[in-house]
């Protein structure tokens, strides 16, 4: 990635190709990444190990959309990055087609010229009263650089 704002149409078009390889290399070989569900792994590998099998099954036939919400700069080589992230659940999740929209925050660094992530978690949106999964009220979106 050549800016850290690149990091949510990459992370969408690794992803929307079903290509768990290609995502690996948005990430520095000892990133962090947490899930929805709070599975915490390490290292590129455990993160291609995590999304691989759910590509083959369940996630077949999904397909992301991501919107920048904000880039923070911490430094010249280093930023957050929010963004919102939709996922389309197709016809082979065992619940059927569904969208579940989350947040993510994404650390990246910059090494060598390349910006990669070295963190990354990813909360599903939910009502606190019931917990049940909400799909985000599509609203203002700010955006900075």
């Amino acid at each position: 990635m050549n800016r850290p704002e690149d990091a949510p149409h990459a992370f969408q078009d690794a992803w929307n190709r079903h290509d768990m390889a290609s995502l690996g290399t948005l990430f520095h070989e000892d990133a962090t990444f947490v899930n929805r569900f709070g599975h915490y792994v390490h290292g590129v590998e455990e993160i291609v190990d995590l999304h691989a099998p759910i590509h083959a099954t369940i996630y077949s036939d999904s397909t992301l959309e991501n919107e920048l919400i904000d880039v923070v700069v911490i430094s010249d080589d280093a930023a957050v990055v929010h963004f919102w992230s939709r996922l389309t659940a197709g016809a082979a999740h065992p619940a059927g087609p569904h969208a579940v929209d989350t947040l993510i925050l994404a650390v990246l660094t910059r090494q060598a010229g390349e910006w990669r992530i070295k963190a990354l978690e990813n909360v599903t949106l939910t009502n606190p009263r019931t917990g049940e999964a909400v799909l985000r009220d599509p609203g203002p979106v700010r955006k900075s650089a």
